[in-house]
């Protein structure tokens, strides 16, 4: 298939000839940073924000990382030539950084390139489903607010909601604050005012999350990401969104059984996934 070529360590080849040691250090104990991102157009919205971001947990995990990986350009170039050598215009990417082999200082830089997933016109057009995973966030745990190989937790929260027929799981933090979803960031609306948490909750500065922040302000719409958000407000919510690099904006109706709102995606809701469309297509025209 033209589009089952990856990236490994400076090199493009067929995905089924790529392999890493099995002392790596991103298989044997999580050890590993990555970005996932959209490309439209053939071109990736907002590179530079995702590289900044992966270079940042590279920092704060102190993981060891190959040349290529400490230049932004280089790494740019890398994907661009695999969107090339897949033959695609709209993809799904990502970058995974690890130290590389415990036994040795070769660290791994893995870039893949996947059609972009057929989402559901429905999910966009009558809302999602969602559902409120026991399990929690802590504060000072760096596996929090950062894309680490430590995601289990996550698969497994999204896991147990599909089984539920929930398209995403809600987490609360071990102080009962609303932080995010297993894949996303979460936004409410309140009394016509949009309310995101805080990244210090902890949460993932999501690319899009910041967006629509940005998005609200064009629109005149008041946005607060600086207050913490419990249980009530998430139920008093008028309106509910996720935002994610490759699903875009989607509109929440059910948490669980209680409904949002009327449970259709609300006023609000849809001026911010129009803007975010228009807003692909201004930043990633030729």
């Amino acid at each position: 298939m033209a589009h089952d070529n990856v990236y490994l360590n400076g090199k493009i080849l067929p995905a089924a000839k790529a392999t890493v040691s099995v002392c790596d250090a991103g298989l044997l104990h999580g050890a590993s940073a990555f970005t996932t991102m959209l490309a439209h157009k053939a071109k990736v919205f907002r590179f530079d924000r995702h590289l900044e971001r992966l270079m940042e947990t590279v920092e704060v995990l102190s993981l060891r990382t190959g040349a290529e990986a400490a230049n932004p350009e280089a790494l740019k170039t890398a994907t661009y030539d695999l969107l090339q050598a897949n033959e695609l215009t709209e993809a799904r990417l990502r970058i995974t950084l690890t130290p590389g082999s415990v036994r040795e200082d070769r660290p791994t830089t893995l870039i893949t390139a996947d059609p972009l997933p057929d989402y559901p016109n429905e999910w966009y057009e009558k809302g999602i489903t969602v559902v409120v995973t026991s399990y929690k966030q802590a504060a000072g745990d760096p596996t929090y607010g950062y894309k680490t190989g430590c995601y289990l937790p996550r698969v497994l929260a999204r896991q147990a909601a599909a089984a539920k027929g929930a398209e995403e799981a809600l987490w609360f933090t071990t102080a009962d604050r609303l932080a995010e979803a297993c894949f996303c960031n979460v936004f409410l609306v309140l009394s016509g005012e949009v309310f995101t948490p805080p990244l210090d909750t902890p949460v993932l500065p999501g690319v899009v999350r910041q967006a629509a922040i940005e998005l609200c302000s064009q629109l005149g719409v008041t946005c607060h990401d600086d207050r913490e958000l419990k249980v009530r407000e998430m139920l008093d919510a008028e309106e509910m969104f996720l935002t994610a690099s490759c699903s875009g904006v989607r509109p929440v109706v059910r948490i669980e059984r209680h409904a949002v709102g009327n449970e259709a995606p609300g006023n609000i809701t849809k001026q911010i996934m129009v803007a975010y469309q228009e807003l692909l297509e201004l930043e990633c025209s030729s």
